[in-house]
């Protein structure tokens, strides 16, 4: 059986380098990959707590499902928002996007 340091390990390192990419990139492609990362670690978390804390309960598998299933209608928003910022600008640089402020 793995420790839950191990899997809060993994969880804290799969965090911090989705802060990182979402700080460092400039694409915008790349920033929601980083977004996505962060999710993906919030959702080992509530496996992880859910399992050592409340083993006979579901409460955080229902989390995860429902953090999974708004982080996919969240990407399917921001592609389609991405994918037209390229058709109009032919870029999909964060600093680029800055130009259409009012």
């Amino acid at each position: 059986m793995v420790p839950i340091s191990h899997m809060l390990f993994i969880s804290t390192a799969l965090f911090f380098i989705g802060m990182y990419g979402l700080f460092t990139r400039r694409n915008m492609i790349a920033v929601l990959m980083s977004i996505e990362l962060m999710l993906n670690s919030v959702n080992i978390n509530f496996v992880v707590f859910n399992k050592y804390l409340y083993p006979a309960s579901l409460d955080g598998l229902f989390f995860t499902i429902f953090i999974i299933t708004i982080a996919a209608a969240e990407v399917a928003v921001a592609i389609a928002i991405v994918i037209n910022l390229y058709r109009s600008h032919m870029s999909v640089d964060v600093n680029a996007a800055e130009e259409l402020k009012y």
